[in-house]
């Protein structure tokens, strides 16, 4: 039992209900470092971590418990298996600035993204506004809001972000916070709001939101409320699935099925073997 599953009283009763259990310790050779990993601790400890990944059988993977929170939490937005979020969390992890702490300022980020009303800013820019140093880390995040490649980057994508990673499951709070920077005086946003709102939510490149603009935009204006996004998502939950990604969610020959579905739509599998992380540059957009 970890932060997910029955509680501890249940997790209790069913343990006692074993006439015996069984555990298996295996105590492997002392590991001594070598000159080189003591003088780089984290070398050593990823040495470390590859002989007893070796000893278990199984791969290791560059996810945290954090990565694997908000891989696995339930929200409306099951996020997809090519999501660029968790490499984001990561990173924003690297620069220090922990997503579990920063819930609280999501309302100053957005406030001052709100005021730059679409303008874009550069990498020394965006330093400024995280209170950060530019480093290579830095750079990094910077290019997965950097669409054109221009050294540009919208800070509300960053914002809508970071409030997917601080409250995963908490699909409605991300959306109304994105409505509040897209959206005009009366709350209002077109269909290329939502779709850079969602895309960015989801931690994609591509994604298409005609059908499911069209859907909640009943009335035909081009423009919808939260108001309109709640209620439509109040009357169909999955709207996910049946509107942004339907062909992921259906078989075809062309969709992969996932081995062990899970609620956010990842495989148990983490490894980083089956993913394309670390192997190119970030350069696609959220």
């Amino acid at each position: 039992w970890t932060w997910q599953g029955p509680g501890a009283l249940e997790t209790l009763w069913l343990t006692l209900c074993q006439f015996h259990n069984r555990v298996e310790i295996e105590f492997l050779p002392v590991y001594s470092p070598s000159e080189e990993e003591k003088k780089d601790p984290a070398l050593y400890a990823s040495n470390v971590r590859r002989v007893m990944a070796e000893a278990l059988g199984i791969s290791v993977t560059d996810y945290t418990f954090e990565d694997c929170q908000l891989a696995l939490a339930e929200g409306q937005l099951r996020l997809p298996a090519d999501t660029c979020l968790l490499e984001f969390a990561r990173l924003v992890r690297r620069l220090g600035l922990k997503p579990e702490a920063l819930e609280k300022d999501l309302a100053r980020y957005s406030e001052s993204a709100r005021t730059h009303r679409g303008g874009r800013m550069g990498l020394p820019e965006f330093a400024e506004y995280l209170g950060v140093p530019v480093s290579d880390t830095l750079e990094d995040m910077f290019s997965l809001f950097d669409e054109s490649g221009e050294g540009r980057m919208d800070p509300r994508e960053y914002v809508v972000a970071l409030s997917v990673v601080c409250r995963p499951a908490r699909t409605l709070d991300t959306i109304q916070l994105a409505f509040k920077m897209y959206g005009s005086r009366d709350g209002h946003i077109d269909e290329a709001a939502l779709s850079s709102i969602l895309k960015t939510a989801l931690g994609v490149a591509e994604l298409s939101v005609t059908n499911l603009f069209q859907a909640i935009d009943q009335e035909g204006t081009g423009q919808i409320t939260f108001a309109d996004f709640c209620s439509f998502a109040e009357m169909f939950p999955n709207f996910a699935e049946e509107y942004l990604y339907p062909k992921q969610t259906h078989s075809d020959g062309s969709a992969q099925t996932p081995l062990a579905p899970t609620p956010n739509g990842f495989c148990a599998d983490f490894s980083p073997e089956n993913s394309d992380f670390g192997r190119k540059p970030f350069r696609e957009k959220l």
